[in-house]
C-alpha cells in the first residue's frame, strides 16, 4: 500500500533548511550557532526549531555537512582520466585544499563535532554516531589507481597514509595555526608534500621490483 501523501512535507523541509542555513551563517560570521540563535536568525520560533534539532550537538553536526561542501572533489575524481599518476593526485589535491581553506569556518566546526563526539563518547564507543566516513582513503584509492597496481600492500597502504597527511581540515589548522602560514602559501606547501611522497612511494616501489 503506498503511503498517503504528507502536505506539509514540503513546508518540513523548508523549515529545516531555513533554520540549517540561518546557523551556517551565524558560522560564517563567526558566531558559534545555538538551536535558539539559529531559531531567531531564520525566523521561526524556538520550539519549532527544538523539534528538528534537538540538541546543539544535532544541529552542529547538520550545518557541519562536509559531504555537500565537497561534492566537487567526487565530480572531479570521477573525470579523472589518463595513467600519470602525479597530475591526478596534484588534481585531486588542489582541489580537495582549495574547499577546505575556503570553507575554513565550516570545516573546523566539523572538525569541533568530531572531537566533541570522541570525548563523549569515550569508554562506549557504541555510543558514538558515525560522523567521519573515512572519504580521503576512499579517494586516495581512486586517484592513484594506476600507481597503485604496482605496489604490495603494504607499500601501498604506507603511501596511502602518507598522503592523507597533505589535505583536510587538520592539516589546514597545522598550516595556519601552527605554521602560522597563509592560504596560498599552505596549499602550496601541501602540493609540495603530496608530490613529494608520491615520487618517494613510486621510486621505493620501483626499486623493491628491481630487487626481485
Amino acid at each position: 500500500m503506498t503511503a498517503p501523501h504528507d502536505p506539509r512535507a514540503n513546508q518540513k523541509q523548508r523549515t529545516r533548511a531555513a533554520i540549517v542555513e540561518a546557523a551556517a551563517r551565524l558560522l560564517a560570521g563567526g558566531v558559534e550557532p545555538t538551536v535558539a540563535t539559529a531559531a531567531e536568525a531564520a525566523k521561526v520560533s524556538r520550539a519549532t526549531a527544538y523539534r528538528y534539532f534537538p540538541t546543539p550537538e544535532a544541529l552542529h553536526i547538520e550545518i557541519a555537512g562536509v559531504t555537500p561542501a565537497y561534492a566537487p572533489v567526487e565530480v572531479l575524481i570521477r573525470a579523472l582520466a589518463g595513467e600519470d599518476s602525479e597530475a591526478r593526485l596534484l588534481a585531486f589535491v588542489g582541489k580537495f585544499n582549495a574547499i577546505t581553506f575556503a570553507e575554513e569556518a565550516r570545516m573546523r566546526m566539523a572538525l569541533k563535532v568530531y572531537l566533541d563526539t570522541w570525548f563523549a563518547s569515550r569508554g562506549d564507543e557504541a555510543k558514538a554516531p558515525a560522523i567521519r566516513e573515512g572519504r580521503r582513503m576512499r579517494w586516495l584509492d581512486r586517484v592513484l589507481e594506476p600507481a597503485r597496481r604496482g605496489m604490495t600492500k603494504p607499500r601501498w597502504r604506507r603511501l596511502q597514509a602518507a598522503l592523507a597527511l597533505t589535505g583536510g581540515t587538520e592539516v589546514m589548522v597545522i598550516m595556519k595555526d601552527v605554521c602560522r602560514m597563509d592560504d596560498a602559501e599552505a596549499q602550496e606547501v601541501l602540493l609540495w608534500a603530496a608530490q613529494t611522497l608520491l615520487r618517494a612511494g613510486l621510486a621505493d616501489a620501483a626499486a623493491k621490483n628491481a630487487r626481485r
